[in-house]
């Protein structure tokens, strides 16, 4: 994953409500939910949702498929995956000999 991709993930969560709106179609699972259910289950109003679940998309955190003229929201699971490894990816790459005791006792 490139830094602009991530970017765009990371952005698109820049909201508490879109934070919420993601957090609830993870708890979902793979089945994901209509916008009805978006709604009532976390109490944002419809045109907010819309505009949320659109950033949400953009940023490649949500997938939407249409069903009829019911649209389905998924989280992407497998991009979520790839923004948390990014974010990880050089985890203490710069720390050397943190487990060395000798480095631990000189620093007491």
């Amino acid at each position: 994953m490139d830094n602009t991709i991530a970017v765009e993930g990371f952005s698109a969560l820049a909201s508490e409500s879109r934070m919420v709106v993601l957090q609830t179609l993870v708890k979902a699972g793979p089945d994901g939910l209509p916008v009805g259910e978006i709604q009532r289950r976390t109490g944002i109003p419809a045109s907010t949702l819309a505009h949320h679940l659109k950033f949400l998309h953009a940023g490649h955190l949500v997938e939407q498929d249409k069903q009829g003229r019911t649209i389905i929201n998924r989280a992407d699971f497998n991009h979520l995956e790839a923004l948390a490894a990014f974010i990880l990816e050089e985890c203490c790459a710069e720390q050397t000999n943190m487990a060395d005791p000798q480095r631990i006792a000189a620093n007491d």
